[in-house]
């Protein structure tokens, strides 16, 4: 099982970023900020994240989005803001389509939120710093294993929140 630790929206505060890798880091196997972190590549608070650049990344020179296979799965990531998910999925849906991605981890709204789209997984982890919506400061730890997602979603400086837990079937592209 391969588990992917999956933050966005911490806008500057390097405390948050610090505390969940240390919390989380020896037991995943990769860390991704979905942007909006504000803070330069070689901050030692994100330089063990894989970030994204959001459209509040002034300072930092991260990729627009990226792509990584964890367990035969691919996840594509972006912060959202060039694909408009304020409004509307379709355009996410439609470049996960183009890179066959299995999975798609955003931030920009601030919404925590998880849909399965066809066979595409669409998650946001919302933000760990300004949430929306929600009162909790959440952040995500998805498991894969064979064709299986589990998403735990986490309360920072509160634990897993277990009534949010999800399981979803993948049907690997790759």
């Amino acid at each position: 099982m391969s588990k992917v630790l999956i933050v966005s929206d911490s806008h500057g505060s390097t405390e948050v970023l610090e505390v969940i890798e240390k919390l989380h880091g020896n037991d995943v196997d990769l860390m991704i900020h979905c942007g909006d972190s504000e803070l330069s590549e070689s901050d030692a608070a994100i330089v063990n994240f894989s970030s994204v650049k959001g459209n509040c990344d002034f300072y930092g020179n991260f990729p627009e989005d990226d792509t990584h296979v964890v367990s035969g799965v691919k996840i594509f990531v972006t912060h959202g803001h060039l694909y408009s998910v304020k409004s509307t999925l379709v355009n996410l849906y439609y470049k996960a389509k183009e890179l066959q991605a299995d999975i798609v981890c955003f931030g920009h709204s601030h919404l925590l939120g998880a849909e399965m789209v066809d066979d595409v997984l669409f998650i946001n982890p919302g933000s760990i710093r300004l949430p929306r919506s929600r009162t909790e400061k959440s952040y995500a730890i998805l498991e894969l294993e064979n064709e299986k997602a589990i998403l735990r979603i986490y309360d920072y400086g509160n634990g897993e929140l277990t009534e949010l837990r999800q399981e979803f079937s993948l049907h690997k592209t790759n």
